[in-house]
């Protein structure tokens, strides 16, 4: 598609290939004060900045979409959900409003083994359609790429239907979608007390089915006290490189538990939660590459501390900010209150918020040189705000502000409700 958005009120470019880190990084976003422009070529950028310096030959052959009163970023990017899934949990979330831990629940059956029960006996293409149902609940908030997960078949044949489905709502959907395989969630029942069992059995039976249907990208596990630790984190994470897959990991989020360390060791693209999180690891994942994605819907949604951005950001980590859609620990896939409880109640500025829902969460997924900011070659994928400045994201809070979301250079727009 080729586009040119004019009269753009505040450009927001969050420029770059590699994710930012630190303070000075993280509160730069780029920002071009308008009368800015963007051109769109092939579903690329060719231009991006001020509007007087456009040369408007190259704008021929274009759709042209004013931004007057606008603010134009990146299309948002959400690296961490669990998007196809069976069934709800709304009755375990009201045990916890009474008191009830999340651990507590998983031990009585509930929680992660629930929903693998309704994942494996629902048909494929209720799952696609319930993801199909996020999906555009999430581009209507300017994401444009997704992260998705397997990990609620935790066996061969429900794991490749999640990810039979992540491909096939790839193709039909507007969104990217990045495929996760996350045989390694939980142990299932018929595992019980035999983790290193089904450590063996993911790597032997579920990870070759896996690689043959060539969709995944990346591998996940849940290393926690009580679900999977270090050993049969290195075991598992050693044969999904070996494989060929990169490497994400759940850590740090019930107890501290040295996962972040041996996130940054193993040379994870990101360590994701984060709320237990101890000062070596903060220094560790600040020395690395691995991105540290906190998920601030979750901790909300179970009423705990949030992951301590402000700290790891002022230690020099690279922070990404994502949604953890799913249907147990938060059941929301809301970009809005995210950037709410990051600006409000996790010290974090509007800027490294910004940043961390767009060139970061591209590096959480290993991308950062291909999407998540606003830069001549990379894709045409724009989240464009009715308001003129992007200070309205944390001021107008959890309201969702996208007038229309650019997705390689096609404009989809959404009319205005109550916001």
């Amino acid at each position: 598609m080729n586009l040119y958005v004019k009269n753009i009120a505040q450009l927001v470019t969050c420029s770059g290939k590699e994710a930012k880190h630190g303070k000075e990084a993280m509160n730069d976003v780029g920002l071009i004060e308008g009368p800015a422009a963007i051109v769109i070529k092939d579903g690329k950028i060719t231009f991006a900045g001020k509007q007087s310096e456009l040369d408007l030959t190259l704008t021929d052959g274009c759709e042209e979409y004013d931004a007057t009163g606008c603010c134009v970023l990146p299309g948002f990017v959400d690296s961490h959900t669990h998007l196809v899934f069976g069934g709800f949990r709304e009755e375990e979330f009201q045990w916890r409003l009474k008191g009830d831990s999340y651990m507590s629940i998983m031990e009585r059956g509930g929680g992660i083994n629930n929903t693998m029960k309704a994942t494996r006996n629902e048909s494929k293409d209720k799952l696609k359609l319930a993801a199909k149902h996020h999906l555009d609940a999430l581009f209507a908030q300017g994401i444009t790429t997704v992260e998705a997960k397997s990990g609620y078949g935790m066996e061969k044949e429900a794991e490749l239907k999640q990810l039979e489905v992540v491909k096939e709502l790839n193709e039909e959907h507007p969104m990217s979608i990045y495929p996760t395989y996350m045989g390694a969630h939980s142990t299932p029942p018929e595992y019980a007390g035999k983790e290193d069992e089904f450590i063996e059995y993911l790597n032997k039976e579920v990870l070759p089915a896996v690689m043959k249907q060539g969709i995944a990208k990346c591998c996940d596990i849940f290393t926690e006290k009580g679900v999977f630790d270090h050993a049969q984190t290195r075991k598992y994470l050693g044969a999904a490189k070996e494989a060929g897959l990169k490497l994400k990991m759940h850590a740090d989020e019930i107890v501290s538990f040295g996962g972040a360390e041996l996130a940054a060791e193993l040379g994870c693209l990101s360590a994701d939660h984060l709320l237990k999180i101890s000062d070596k690891g903060i220094e560790a994942l600040a020395q690395s590459n691995t991105v540290a994605t906190v998920l601030p819907g979750t901790a909300f949604s179970l009423k705990e501390d949030f992951a301590p951005a402000r700290k790891m950001i002022d230690k020099g980590c690279a922070v990404a900010i994502a949604s953890d859609l799913n249907p147990g620990s938060c059941f929301s896939c809301s970009i809005p209150l995210l950037i709410a409880l990051a600006t409000i109640y996790m010290n974090m500025t509007v800027e490294e918020a910004i940043n961390a829902l767009t060139i970061n969460g591209a590096a959480a997924l290993g991308m950062a040189d291909k999407i998540g900011s606003i830069d001549p070659g990379k894709p045409g994928d724009l989240c464009i705000i009715r308001y003129p400045s992007y200070n309205f994201l944390s001021y107008h809070f959890a309201m969702n502000l996208v007038k229309a979301t650019v997705k390689d250079g096609k404009v989809y727009n959404f009319p205005r409700t109550n916001n």
